[in-house]
């Protein structure tokens, strides 16, 4: 039995007991688990939002149980932990950050793939920089997931603990709590790709991914999920049918146009809500480099993605 479920029968069977006696004193706060402690001080101050109490206990459940970790991110590709509010791309990824939502009124979408037709096109930096400019909205979560299974990336730029990760969860070694990572950033969740695997195709089809984000997608406002490409592999095909919207990211002068047509047939019956162009030249963007260099200081060197 997970965490979770250990936690929930515990403050389920306090709950029972309070009632059944008809009791009006409480357990003193010392007495309980923390983490319960937390979860039901939350939910009676929501018990009147529309969201129930139950689900609010079980939300704040899973962060509660869920790893607080040291990261050292990259600062010179994770862009919002700077504090340089004029790099370049800080802007782009509020504008990216506004299209999204805008695309949200429309046709609401929660769960999102980010991938892209070959590796080291900035699939990787395209997620992790867009839940870091999502969580910077006031009350707004994010839970980003590295599913490339083959070659993950998104432990390093963030500079987070490696595992235990998507893989072991998938494994069935482990619950959801002991995969999910807090760090630094309020509201800012990480489950990396964990342990590699021989068999990475097979443990995405084995139906405990859709579990897990059926699972998760109540508790965050975004789930972005870093994906392997499209083209070489099958994993991202069988990923989209477990999210909502795909995000693909495209390398300006690098991408060949034929894999771009391919990565977009591979999601023909699927909702692409929109395609990222990475790695403009700042010669190509004449507009962008008045305003940095107009309001703010425009520095001379461009951030870059492995993958």
């Amino acid at each position: 039995m997970s965490r979770i479920h250990e936690a929930l029968k515990k403050a389920e069977q306090e709950r029972a007991m309070s009632q059944g006696s008809q009791r009006t004193e409480r357990t003193p706060a010392a007495e309980l688990d923390p983490a319960i402690h937390l979860a039901g001080t939350i939910a009676s101050a929501t018990a009147m939002s529309a969201a129930s109490p139950t689900m609010a206990v079980t939300n704040e459940i899973f962060l509660a149980n869920s790893r607080q970790t040291q990261w050292n991110p990259d600062l010179k590709t994770m862009l919002f932990f700077s504090g340089d509010e004029h790099a370049p791309g800080v802007e782009e990824f509020r504008t990216l950050r506004t299209r999204l939502h805008q695309a949200r009124e429309k046709q609401p979408f929660s769960k999102l793939l980010v991938t892209s037709a070959l590796p080291k096109e900035g699939k990787s930096f395209t997620t992790a920089n867009l839940a870091q400019v999502i969580v910077r909205q006031h009350g707004k979560r994010a839970l980003v997931i590295d599913a490339d299974l083959r070659n993950p990336q998104l432990h390093t730029l963030l500079g987070a603990e490696p595992g235990p990760g998507l893989s072991e969860f998938l494994r069935s070694e482990t619950d959801e709590c002991s995969i999910i990572q807090g760090g630094p950033m309020e509201n800012l969740y990480f489950i990396p790709a964990g342990r590699s695997s021989g068999n990475p195709a097979e443990l995405v089809a084995n139906g405990r991914m859709k579990f897990l984000l059926n699972r998760l997608d109540p508790i965050f406002d975004w789930i972005i999920i870093d994906s392997p490409p499209s083209v070489l592999v099958s994993d991202a095909g069988l990923l989209a049918n477990y999210c909502d919207g795909i995000l693909l990211v495209v390398r300006s002068n690098s991408t060949p146009v034929d894999a771009a047509k391919r990565a977009r047939r591979e999601f023909a019956e699927k909702n692409i809500v929109g395609v990222v162009l990475n790695g403009i030249s700042s010669e190509l963007t004449p507009y962008a480099q008045y305003y940095y260099s107009a309001y703010g200081a425009y520095g001379a060197g461009k951030a870059e993605a492995s993958n």
